[in-house]
């Protein structure tokens, strides 16, 4: 049986590394990237709403979406109710740009995975996405069945 322990802080630390190989490349800074990201998953989004999905303050963000308006990879919407709001979203430059980065890191990922891995190991890792995936849906709240679960402060 593994050391659970060491277990999660080895995966925590490989899937990061990944994570930041993967984008190693990118022609685009990361907190741009991010953003034009959250645009596409999420769909328009208020400045102030992006920042609190970044976590970071309202104005860092007010600056990055100056930069993505200003290269034509997001605009700003009129809200149908509170004019004070103006919804951020992506233009067709700004989905293309966002699908092209996740092309790249698709065909970065594909190449590694073929050139790397046996045919065995490739559906030893389709496992383990699996596995991956089932850890991220998670919840403490559940599996503590209401007891007291620590602070989420940390993101590391």
């Amino acid at each position: 049986m593994p050391d659970v322990t060491h277990l999660a802080a080895e995966l925590r630390l490989v899937v990061g590394h990944l994570a930041r190989r993967v984008r190693a490349d990118d022609p685009t800074p990361p907190g741009i990237t991010a953003v034009i990201g959250l645009l596409g998953r999420q769909g328009p989004m208020t400045t102030s709403d992006l920042a609190a999905a970044r976590q970071v303050r309202p104005q860092s963000m007010a600056r990055t979406v100056s930069q993505l308006v200003e290269q034509g990879l997001a605009e700003r919407g009129a809200h149908p109710v509170d004019g004070r709001k103006a919804p951020i979203a992506l233009t067709s430059a700004g989905r293309d740009v966002l699908e092209q980065e996740r092309t790249r890191r698709t065909d970065w990922l594909t190449r590694a995975i073929e050139d790397t891995l046996s045919t065995g190991d490739q559906a030893a890792l389709a496992h383990a996405v699996d596995l991956i995936r089932r850890l991220l849906e998670h919840d403490p709240a559940v599996a503590d069945n209401g007891r007291d679960t620590p602070p989420q402060g940390s993101r590391f």
